[in-house]
């Protein structure tokens, strides 16, 4: 295939600190295979600080401007050959180019509860949208190829008939990070790296403290309510629980390096970032036994009924007894979510969707 203008969607690139979707499209575009031209697209000069230097940028309105189901006719103006969005509501009404889009999860649809951070109009137009499978499946077939992050949720997206579209699996990721120095100090510790959101589930891994004995702490990473806080302390001991309330990345893998076991008790996840951060440093992980935390975690982790607190504390007790062999395949088990793969995942969507858009 000749060299293409490739456009990367990076609107949702967030400034100052990355979330999901942000953190996938910064690790894509810092892995792109060096085979066509990329264009950043954003909304603002401030998102290119967490981008590669260099590399050419152009500006497009912010994907929640009330025009951007026509944002097509901007890009049109930039000749690009193919777009990449790491979302599904980029708008592709009269374009000229080939266009892929990403479904990350369907979690909303069971979990119908908008981020918190979003506006009440927002929130209301996510409550609406996810009512009906019709919206995804207008916006899914309006592009010519689907990128999502798993095959979890690939199997879901066939499973309800989302979409006509080739579908591609660009695994999440999660940056390199030092492995913990063997024979280090493991303490009697578990991490807990996530929104205290219902579905997430943290009172049962609250409650399971007691049950694994006093001298057991929960880290829990990020930032909390007040409501949350004395909610979940008033289900464990008296200090076994600490809350870092938006701890930085290197305070959170100091925590991490020292701890037993990351552990989530979620009910249901679109895929799981903080499952590969703890295996790439090699802290095994004790997991809800849902789909998707066995697509990421295989042999390595432990699983556990996600509405049991008595289950939680017997498989952490579990992978306490097979600690070193644990924290050995963890790391082995992380090397399969590399930004390399995903991006050269995504790369080759683009290619084909360009192929077959020639060929209609």
């Amino acid at each position: 295939m000749s060299r293409l203008r490739i456009g990367i969607d990076c609107r949702y690139v967030r400034i100052g600190r990355h979330d999901g979707i942000s953190r996938f499209t910064a690790g894509v575009v810092a892995h792109l295979p060096a085979r066509h031209d990329y264009t950043l697209l954003v909304h603002d000069e401030r998102q290119l600080e967490s981008l590669p230097a260099g590399m050419p940028w152009e500006l497009l309105p912010a994907p929640t401007d009330a025009g951007e189901p026509f944002v097509a006719r901007k890009v049109d103006r930039l000749g690009l050959d193919a777009v990449f969005s790491p979302m599904q509501t980029m708008g592709s009404r009269g374009r000229h180019y080939a266009l892929v889009l990403t479904l990350h999860d369907l979690i909303y649809y069971r979990n119908r509860t908008p981020p918190r951070e979003f506006s009440w109009p927002l929130r209301l137009g996510w409550r609406a949208f996810h009512l009906s499978w019709v919206p995804q499946r207008v916006l899914l077939n309006g592009a010519d190829g689907v990128v999502t992050v798993s095959e979890t949720t690939a199997g879901l997206i066939a499973e309800h008939r989302l979409t006509k579209r080739p579908v591609t699996v660009a695994y999440n990721a999660a940056d390199p990070a030092e492995r913990r120095p063997a024979g280090g100090v493991r303490e009697r510790s578990l991490v807990y790296m996530g929104s205290f959101m219902p579905y997430k589930n943290v009172e049962t891994l609250a409650a399971a403290l007691p049950l694994l004995g006093a001298d057991w702490v929960l880290h829990c990473m990020s930032r909390v309510s007040e409501a949350d806080r004395t909610r979940l302390t008033g289900l464990a001991p008296t200090g076994s629980i600490v809350f870092h309330d938006g701890a930085s990345d290197d305070e959170y893998r100091s925590v991490l390096r020292s701890a037993t076991a990351l552990v989530t008790a979620s009910y249901d996840e679109g895929f799981g970032i903080p499952l590969v951060e703890a295996m790439g440093v090699g802290t095994p992980v004790a997991v809800s036994d849902i789909p998707i935390f066995r697509e990421i975690g295989g042999a390595a982790a432990e699983y556990f009924d996600p509405s049991s607190p008595s289950a939680v504390a017997a498989a952490v007790r579990r992978l306490e007894a097979r600690w070193d062999d644990a924290s050995d395949a963890s790391v082995v088990r992380a090397g399969r979510f590399r930004w390399e793969d995903s991006a050269e995942q995504v790369v080759r969507a683009v290619e084909r969707a360009v192929s077959e858009r020639a060929g209609r």
